[in-house]
């Protein structure tokens, strides 16, 4: 399994921050239960069709200032594999996030020297889009190849580090792009990451890695990490590999 967060904070300020204490004892919960792994290992273990034992992998998305506070250290204390994912113009300017700005809130978004710090202490940095758009709602493709892939070349020059993996901002079924899907692969990315529940088996795609959120009730979270087959037949996967390689025969019929 994959679990994001985005927010770890005190204040309680909308539905995706998460208080310090719940957030840790969350974590706790599932380090006693399941191996920690990254999100290379978790495609290792995919790819190889096999698991010796559940694994979950932790991810945030967006990449808020706050989290370096205390949610961060101690990740890094307890040695705990982390990725995170950045939208590239916030971090790059430091500016809010529209959705914050939207509700009111001017939430400090991450500088390049902070991501450097988490990068050197082992975290695995990832994109997360330009602006945080609704991918799926754009159609002009020099724009998607933007968000999806020159976004992560200007962060790799800020922060000096290459970056693997990318996360589809809000991550439903609705905000995902057949297209980014091909332009992110053949960009060179490990993997793509969706946020709309679900479950990595071994021998599924690697490539695309399903997430769950770690936000809301615990007991929401513990019933999806200890496999709730009701949810296991409900969530649908996002296929998006059989349209690419019908794109890719027509090209080559042509």
């Amino acid at each position: 399994m994959v679990v994001y967060y985005h927010r770890i904070a005190e204040d309680d300020a909308n539905a995706w921050t998460v208080s310090f204490e719940l957030f840790r004892r969350q974590v706790r919960w599932m380090k006693r239960r399941f191996d920690m792994i990254s999100l290379d290992e978790a495609q290792r273990r995919i790819r190889a069709g096999k698991n010796h034992r559940p694994s979950v992998s932790i991810t945030f998305d967006d990449g808020y200032a706050v989290n370096c506070q205390r949610a961060l250290p101690w990740l890094i204390e307890q040695r705990m594999p982390c990725t995170y994912f950045v939208t590239a113009h916030n971090v790059l300017h430091e500016e809010p996030f529209l959705h914050d700005l939207a509700d009111g809130n001017r939430f400090e978004a991450n500088s390049i020297e902070q991501l450097r710090d988490l990068d050197a202490a082992g975290v695995s940095i990832g994109a997360h889009s330009r602006t945080h758009a609704n991918l799926a709602a754009i159609a002009d493709l020099n724009t998607l190849y933007d968000e999806v892939v020159v976004a992560r070349d200007d962060l790799e020059r800020a922060i000096g580090v290459e970056i693997r993996h990318f996360a589809f901002p809000f991550g439903l079924h609705a905000n995902l792009h057949v297209e980014a899907f091909r332009l992110a692969r053949e960009a060179g990315y490990a993997g793509v990451c969706s946020a709309y529940g679900g479950y990595n088996f071994p021998g599924d795609d690697a490539f695309h890695l399903q997430r769950i959120g770690g936000e809301g009730p615990t007991v929401r979270l513990k019933n999806w990490l200890t496999l709730d087959p009701l949810k296991q037949r409900r969530v649908r996967r996002f296929e998006y590999a059989a349209v690419l390689e019908d794109a890719c025969v027509g090209v080559a019929a042509s």
